[in-house]
């Protein structure tokens, strides 16, 4: 890291968590602005449903004021679900307090390189010898998940141009990611995760893409940025282009890019509350099946909360995408080379066994319940007395 932007030097702050007090009968869910059947959820309800059957109430986490915006990375609340981004969570199991995954959303992404539109600048070899941006968040409570994201992106395009770091210069930008504790962004409580996004126009708040600015400046010429999303809003402003996209590669171990998203709960919950674990499974596969068979409802609202460009431009990114979360083999292959990077490049201290780190029983369990109660309600139509599913044998998920 040959330089370091003057852009930003702010010393990092010490920041604290604010929790709840534990309450078995809640259950708080949080999860990022990514392609997940829990976004869709949030205007479903149907995994508040699911909960409201066994007695719990089920809430967003930032509905409680006392919850600041810290748990979504920490994960300090026993209670609480996350289904989101892959970095964080590596981050808390590897080193913070152990979790379990629950089930993983595999999306092609990977990631694009992004230089000026005007610029001559066409393939990964014009880039030789010029300034390629790599934030680096000051907010030390949290995991700096973007700046993972743009680190193992830069490599990867760079590897498949034959070139390596050596034949660039990284520029530090130093930033301050501090909205989360913004006053603005911690009263009145929050209902829904969309009302985050009413405070903030996310599409176009470069808080988001802190490098944005540096690059049109010319402070920079190249900066990582998402395939897909981000990539559309970015080159709708006539102002940038794309110059690599590893999403268009078939190899697909190039393009884990703070993905799959992942959903974790605590080792508590899993161990002493496995029914609230396999209620939220539960809503998950039947809103990710739903989601599968009405992808372009669930494209329009995703697009409430997700970077692509508009609603069509969701629907494409999400049309080839299972919602139905799943602890398949590509997935926890795609889990273990993110966290083999942040193992690698000093991003986590401790390593671990993403298998064992793995509870697909609680996906298996949900996944037949699910089935019993389609049954049921199928049987009940046509025999006089319903029916019933000995499934308790049966391997599903």
């Amino acid at each position: 890291m040959a330089e370091e932007a003057k852009a930003s030097t702010t010393a990092p702050q010490k920041r604290v968590s604010t929790t709840v007090p534990l309450n078995w009968k809640e259950v708080w869910f949080t999860n990022c602005p990514m392609v997940s059947a829990n976004n869709v959820d949030q205007e479903l309800g149907w995994c508040r449903e699911e909960f409201k059957k066994i007695g719990v109430e089920y809430a967003y986490f930032r509905h409680a004021p006392e919850n600041n915006w810290y748990p979504h990375y920490i994960h300090n609340l026993d209670n609480l679900i996350r289904f989101g981004g892959l970095y964080p969570p590596i981050h808390v199991h590897a080193d913070i307090r152990r979790t379990r995954l629950l089930g993983a959303t595999w999306v092609y992404e990977g990631g694009c390189m992004a230089v000026r539109a005007t610029d001559k600048i066409y393939r990964m070899k014009d880039l030789k010898g010029k300034k390629i941006g790599l934030s680096k968040s000051l907010n030390t409570i949290k995991n700096d998940w973007w700046r993972i994201q743009e680190h193992m992106g830069i490599e990867n395009m760079l590897r498949l141009n034959d070139m390596t770091m050596k034949d660039v210069e990284i520029v530090e930008f130093p930033y301050p990611d501090d909205w989360y504790d913004k006053p603005e962004m911690l009263v009145p409580p929050m209902n829904n995760p969309s009302e985050l996004w009413m405070r903030r126009d996310h599409k176009h708040d470069l808080a988001f893409r802190p490098l944005e600015t540096a690059l049109l400046k010319g402070t920079v010429d190249a900066i990582y940025t998402q395939s897909k999303v981000f990539q559309h809003l970015q080159e709708a402003t006539g102002r940038i282009k794309m110059i690599e996209d590893l999403s268009r590669y078939p190899d697909w171990t190039v393009q884990v890019a703070n993905t799959p998203a992942v959903i974790t709960c605590t080792d508590v919950m899993a161990k002493e509350h496995p029914e609230l674990v396999i209620a939220y499974m539960k809503a998950m596969i039947k809103v990710g099946r739903w989601a599968n068979e009405h992808k372009r409802a669930a494209g329009a609202i995703l697009n409430r909360q997700t970077f692509y460009l508009d609603a069509e431009d969701t629907y494409e990114g999400i049309k080839h995408v299972d919602m139905v979360p799943s602890l398949s083999a590509q997935n926890l292959q795609c889990i273990k080379i993110g966290k083999d990077f942040m193992l690698s490049h000093g991003y986590i201290k401790n390593d671990f066994d993403v298998d064992k780190w793995a509870a697909p029983e609680f996906l298996e369990q949900a996944a037949i319940e699910v089935l019993k109660e389609e049954w049921q309600r199928r049987s009940w139509s046509k025999l006089p007395q319903g029916g019933g599913l000995e499934a308790e044998g049966t391997r599903l998920g």
